[in-house]
């Protein structure tokens, strides 16, 4: 019997074990010992009391959301033949075509992936007709099920939300691109190394929950390429004041004029500020200072338990109100301009109802980056907001007073799982492969704690009663009315985003008492924000008030290409042209405490 007959019915890494056992075997002994390394970086935070396993709260959740959805076809016993039959007329589609194509003879596929999805681009998923089965079987199967949660009726809108959401969780977590024995790229590159890919994964995953306290942090990025300070957040300044909530950084002027009123950014507590800092090619800040702007920008405190009790307005009061202070100061102007980002604008708008409720008319203007004020569309985060999710959330606040950082970067990440999730499992744990570098994926893992007091607040009057919309909310014994505010502010929400919906950036618009101009920024939550116009990238739109729908506008709105940040800085500049010397950092009267990007920022999650 020749090598070709031994072999021709086995499979490529068959074949390779077979040629290849002894280095097999000692790959396969090192996936062992390292996944039992994985394994016991899970338990022992567990077994010290360090870590709580919270799977099976989580597990409920989903079980009894999707049971609701189970329960709406099986009570007709007609639907629930017809959706059976659906699936089964679909899987014998499939089977008629595979046969088809089998025996020679013309034929199509049943069910192709949506354009954009990337987990299916090798060849043999195409061209292997085991494979193609194996992926069209999959997309037929998932696609039937989220059919089901759309079409099931009796559900509330919140329900159907979350079940939507768990279905998607689910379908991505089972892809058959997640899988080495499913997978041909993956199966390839286990054969042709001898497993030593799997090897390398199982290292990286021991290394991975290890660096989690007892759970999977998935490194999304090279975190050894890049240090805050170093190669990150450059620009000249320095810390000019600091409390506990927050550093106040002043950057340094680099032109011979400045406009007379300052800027002041008030960035997300839940990310650090550097993202507006990233490189200096790509810096918001280091391009502001560049136009003339005397920015000063808040770097918020990596809260530990001894911040439980920092509220929402101990972050308006020391966060916003005492920068303000310092600012005025040290330029000695009292007018200022303002920027907040997503939530950092959140509390910049209810910072702008505090003080025309109380008189304070410092804030001339602001600029709300992808920012809610109406949370009614606030998307898919809405997902995991409901009475009982959030009593549970605080319930686990309440045991060391604030929410781990990487919970919530956890939450984000799910909203793009197939993007920022199984992609990195993938290449991470089946291929071995290090993350490139990227400074945005870095930043994007710097994640910050959250204080109990401040987190709940948060989500309970945004969120879920919406109260800063409805004119409810009540923030140092003041109810917030936003129609009061009658600040110019420039509104920008980007198309993409699935954190601030555009729409309902779009919608808060309206709430306010002022003029507002509302600016459609191309791509996401990010890189629609950090856009400098030395890329000359994506797009944006201006137009008209933000009346009617956001479709409506969008058709009438102008289009421009490349950047919207000089178009921003044009606004600003015509609400006061007026310049000045540059101002000295600490303008005399502070000492400056260190360089920037500062402590605060350093501190890891």
């Amino acid at each position: 019997m020749t090598d070709t007959e031994k072999t021709s019915g086995e499979t490529p890494l068959l074949r390779y074990i077979i040629n290849n056992p002894e280095a097999f075997a000692h790959n396969l002994a090192a996936i062992v010992e390292n996944f039992g390394k994985a394994a016991a970086a899970y338990v022992e935070p567990r077994e010290k009391g360090e870590a709580k396993t919270l799977l099976a709260d989580e597990m409920a959740e989903v079980v009894k959301t999707l049971a609701k959805v189970g329960d709406w076809w099986t009570r007709d016993p007609q639907r629930y033949v017809e959706a059976q039959s659906r699936l089964v007329s679909g899987y014998m589609d499939l089977w008629s075509q595979s046969m088809r194509r089998a025996m020679g003879e013309p034929s199509h596929a049943v069910a192709e992936p949506d354009t954009g999805d990337k987990r299916f681009q090798d060849p043999e998923w195409r061209e292997n007709q085991f494979y193609d089965v194996l992926k069209q079987f999959y997309l037929i199967s998932t696609r039937w099920a989220q059919d089901l949660v759309e079409e099931a009726g009796g559900l509330d809108d919140h329900t159907r939300h979350k079940a939507d959401f768990y279905m998607k969780q689910i379908a991505a977590a089972l892809s058959p691109s997640n899988f080495v024995l499913t997978n041909p790229e993956l199966l390839r590159e286990t054969a042709a190394s001898n497993g030593e890919n799997l090897v390398r994964g199982m290292r990286m995953l021991a290394e991975d929950i290890k660096a989690g306290g007892g759970e999977l942090r998935i490194r999304q990025s090279d975190l050894s390429k890049f240090r805050v300070g170093v190669n990150l957040a450059l620009t000249p300044g320095k810390v000019v004041f600091e409390n506990d909530v927050c550093q106040l950084i002043q950057y340094e002027a680099t032109t011979g004029e400045v406009l007379k009123r300052p800027l002041l950014i008030v960035p997300p507590w839940i990310n650090k500020f550097y993202i507006l800092d990233l490189t200096p090619e790509k810096s918001f800040i280091k391009w502001a200072v560049d136009q003339g702007h005397t920015v000063f920008v808040i770097s918020w405190v990596n809260p530990d338990e001894r911040l439980a009790a920092k509220s929402f307005e101990h972050y308006m009061r020391e966060g916003i109100f005492e920068s303000l202070d310092v600012i005025e100061k040290i330029t000695k102007v009292r007018e200022v301009n303002t920027i907040g980002y997503c939530v950092g604008g959140t509390l910049l708008a209810v910072t702008l109802a505090y003080a025309a409720a109380t008189g304070d008319d410092r804030i001339k203007s602001a600029t709300l980056f992808t920012t809610q004020v109406d949370f009614q569309n606030a998307g898919d985060l809405k997902v995991f907001v409901d009475e009982e999710q959030i009593s549970l959330l605080e319930e686990q606040m309440s045991e060391r007073g604030y929410l781990e950082g990487r919970k919530m970067a956890a939450a984000f990440n799910s909203l793009r799982a197939n993007d920022l999730i199984w992609p990195y499992f993938v290449n991470n744990y089946m291929r071995g492969k290090e993350p490139f570098p990227f400074d945005l994926l870095f930043w994007n893992s710097d994640s910050t704690r959250m204080p109990a007091a401040n987190h709940s607040f948060y989500l309970r009057n945004c969120y879920l009663e919406n109260n800063l919309a409805k004119g409810e909310m009540v923030v140092a014994g003041v109810k917030l009315d936003l129609k009061k505010v009658t600040t110019p502010i420039y509104n920008l929400a980007t198309r993409e985003d699935h954190i601030a919906p555009p729409q309902s950036v779009f919608l808060g618009s309206s709430l306010f008492g002022g003029p507002v101009q509302f600016v459609l920024a191309g791509s996401g939550h990010i890189a629609g924000v950090i856009n400098h116009p030395t890329r000359k990238k994506y797009q944006f739109w201006t137009g008209g008030p933000a009346e009617g729908s956001l479709k409506d506008w969008i058709a009438k709105a102008e289009e421009h290409a490349g950047s919207w940040w000089p178009h921003w800085h044009a606004w600003v500049e015509s609400l006061d042209p007026a310049k000045v010397k540059p101002r000295k950092i600490g303008g005399g009267r502070f000492n400056p405490i260190e360089d920037a990007p500062g402590r605060y920022v350093a501190m890891r999650d």
